[in-house]
């Protein structure tokens, strides 16, 4: 994006949608990216800001100008320490997400992404999709760490892109939760959707997303319980939010409720919950591939704490 004004008319199938979702359409990006660009006053109808919440008019003609320099989305190359290849395709790359690394580039976040990090790298990514998101076919959370895999060919981000929509993609993790859910194993069914009071945080709500989670306790702690855990459905903040719902949120995630007083004693920063396997087709082949993240230091030693009792 540049000073140079992008001029977009509103289509009639637009007809009475919000400004943010059909900026987001017509420009290529993600409906948040939109939504700050509106904030900003850099979308603009007759010479006038308009707001994210405002509804679309047929006919009427959006201008977009986001200065260079106030771009969000720009691609950084930065290596990231401590980022590593868990198997390098022609298709595609699986990596080992430390925890603090975005995906991709977006508003309000300033810190590496996976998509810099490659390019530091040296990777030549597919450039399918959004300019900020080439390459990404699913995401972990900024603070969740794990295997991820991107897509280095336009074949196999269409395909991958598809595999995750279908659920074919076997996405397993594994939390420490607070406390010993119960049943030990089980599938928590609940609908997950924005909170109405905080914006970057999720809860189940009645109107929320179909959102699905398989769960079984591998070991129980006292304090703690690490479970092994499969999403069916693959929403935000999801094994989060539905622990969380269970009175048993992942140990360290002060933003869902857990003890900080046990996360100081397990050393944990952040929301014990790391990606753990990946398993898919692969995009040309078809043959099975499956890919394998060890803990990192700090979620181990957070487990050897409760295992020795020294917690």
């Amino acid at each position: 994006m540049t000073n140079v004004p992008s001029t977009f008319d509103v289509p009639e199938s637009a007809a009475g949608q919000r400004l943010d979702a059909v900026v987001a359409a017509l420009a290529g990006t993600s409906r948040s990216t939109a939504a700050a660009w509106c904030s900003a006053g850099y979308v603009t109808v007759g010479g006038a800001a308009v707001q994210k919440s405002a509804r679309a008019v047929p006919g009427s003609r959006l201008t977009l100008t986001v200065p260079e320099e106030a771009d969000p989305l720009r691609v950084i190359a930065e290596p990231v320490e401590g980022m590593g290849i868990l198997l390098d395709d022609d298709d595609f790359v699986v990596i080992d997400k430390p925890v603090g690394v975005a995906a991709h580039p977006s508003p309000g976040w300033v810190g590496p992404t996976v998509v810099g990090a490659l390019a530091a790298a040296g990777y030549r990514i597919s450039t399918s999709g959004a300019p900020e998101r080439v390459g990404i076919v699913h995401r972990l959370d900024v603070g969740t760490s794990g295997a991820m895999v991107v897509a280095k060919s336009e074949h196999a981000y269409t395909v991958l892109k598809q595999a995750f929509r279908d659920r074919t993609v076997d996405k397993q993790y594994h939390a420490l939760v607070q406390g010993l859910p119960d049943p030990l194993e089980g599938t928590i069914e609940a609908p997950i959707g924005r909170h109405p009071a905080h914006d970057w945080k999720f809860a189940v709500l009645e109107d929320g997303r179909p959102s699905v989670t398989h769960y079984s306790v591998v070991e129980a702690f006292g304090k703690a319980s690490l479970v092994k855990v499969r999403l069916e459905t693959g929403r935000t903040h999801q094994i989060r939010v539905h622990f969380s719902a269970l009175r048993h949120p992942c140990a360290g995630d002060l933003t869902y409720g857990a003890d900080p007083r046990l996360a100081a004693e397990l050393g944990l920063t952040r929301q014990w919950l790391h990606a753990s396997r990946l398993a898919f087709e692969h995009p040309r082949s078809g043959e099975r591939v499956e890919v394998e993240s060890p803990f990192p230091m700090d979620l181990q030693y957070a487990l050897d704490a409760l295992a020795t009792g020294t917690v």
